[in-house]
């Protein structure tokens, strides 16, 4: 039996540019005073630890709305949801700005915004879904997920020289302008539904959302990636939460840290464009998620024993480079192995995974600290802790979808770009 004649629209990347600016200006204003946290300690007069859960409160709104965004993902689509979290990062962002003397009112402007990140970052495969054929639905959410490191990036890279010359005031304000315009600019340029689907109707079939989360919780495969997801999440927001605290005991400086975090992001980011491009290129998820978790561990070593800067560079970059390329792969390889159940449901729970691992891991590596300050201890459970994962990854089975896909592609004739 043929499939009816589909069309590929080039506006899919216009729908692609607009969420990844909502995407990566949330995340900036994520990670604005981790570069900063001294200088902002002594700014409003709190410890540093109060400036800390201007970050954490990111991952604690997760935990509480994530399975609500799902529902509005899955409910009402990707618009609907992305376009609250970009009105609420906008809002809250720019009340951020100008109520910046004030921590009480930042903190309750950072919660804000925290609030709509789930929005947005559950939406990730959906917006793949609706506008992408499946062959290039990883190459689609591995610029989303490039778009989070870029925004990462631009807030551990910019926030320190705006402080210094513009100050902590109008660093906030310039930050939530930007995020308030790219949120205008999601809701006038975001459609839901191309005019026609970009794959045949059978791939699009979803189930409603307590039903496909029923489904997705009896899936093997899905609770082994959810373990993944667990363990490789909850290394990455550790290690570069507590990145200074993990070196300085061997003598690196605060500046060496920031530079190790930047080239942690950069190999992210260069990884994001290559492994979800190759994996849609050969119609393949598994071989590179076994890949990621298997480039991790020499990376996440390298950062447990580096005694020379060059050592440590090397291994940070290697650890971005593949552990944060798995996500986009992991993310599309969730929702194709989770089908009927929707996309944001599928997204939501991988990411609710690293949230709690996030904070169990921050703190668990902040108590099990040796008396010399040293975070070696925890590190080399987390070694550990990669390689199962990499054991578990070894059982998942490859998503049936891609390569049927792939191969209902080069039989139909009746494919075209509009």
């Amino acid at each position: 039996m043929e499939h009816p004649a589909f069309k590929i629209y080039n506006y899919r990347w216009v729908i692609l540019v607009v969420f990844m600016l909502v995407a990566a200006l949330n995340q900036l204003i994520w990670i604005t005073f981790a570069p900063v946290t001294d200088a902002a300690a002594a700014y409003y007069h709190v410890s540093q630890l109060d400036i800390g859960l201007l970050s954490m409160s990111f991952m604690i709104a997760f935990l509480v709305f994530s399975i609500p965004a799902s529902w509005v993902i899955d409910t009402y689509g990707f618009r609907v949801a992305v376009g609250i979290g970009a009105a609420l990062t906008g809002i809250f962002g720019l009340m951020r700005g100008i109520v910046a003397t004030n921590f009480t009112l930042v903190m309750i402007a950072q919660i804000g915004t925290a609030v709509g990140q789930p929005f947005i970052l559950n939406a990730l495969t959906k917006v793949a879904a609706r506008w992408f054929p499946i062959e290039e639905r990883a190459t689609a959410s591995g610029l989303g997920s490039l778009a989070m490191y870029l925004g990462i990036l631009a807030g551990l890279a910019l926030t320190p020289d705006l402080t210094l010359t513009a100050g902590f005031s109008n660093m906030l304000l310039y930050y939530g302008v930007g995020a308030l315009v790219v949120g205008v600019l999601f809701i006038l340029f975001a459609r839901e539904h191309p005019a026609t689907p970009p794959g045949p109707p059978e791939l699009e079939e979803r189930a409603l959302m307590f039903d496909g989360m029923k489904q997705v919780l009896r899936n093997g495969n899905f609770l082994l990636l959810m373990l993944i997801f667990f363990i490789g999440l909850g290394v990455f927001n550790s290690v570069t939460t507590w990145i200074e605290d993990i070196i300085s005991p061997r003598g690196f400086t605060a500046t060496q840290a920031g530079t190790a975090g930047g080239l942690m992001i950069v190999g992210g980011i260069i990884g994001a464009l290559i492994l979800p491009t190759m994996s849609d290129k050969y119609r393949k998820r598994v071989p590179f998620i076994l890949i990621g978790l298997a480039g991790t561990i020499p990376g996440l070593l390298g950062i447990t024993f580096a005694h020379t800067a060059g050592l440590l560079y090397t291994s940070c970059f290697a650890l971005g480079f593949f552990l944060l390329s798995c996500g986009p792969i992991g993310f599309q390889y969730g929702a194709e192995i989770a089908r009927p159940t929707p996309e944001g449901t599928s997204n939501g729970l991988l990411l609710l995974m690293g949230q709690i691992s996030g904070i169990a891991f921050i703190f668990g590596m902040d108590m099990f600290r040796t008396s010399s300050g040293s975070m070696t201890p925890s590190l080399i459970v987390m070694v550990a802790l990669v390689f199962l994962s990499l054991f578990l990854a070894m059982r998942l089975r490859e998503s049936k979808l891609v390569e049927s896909a792939g191969s209902a592609a080069g039989e139909t004739s009746g494919v075209s770009e509009a």
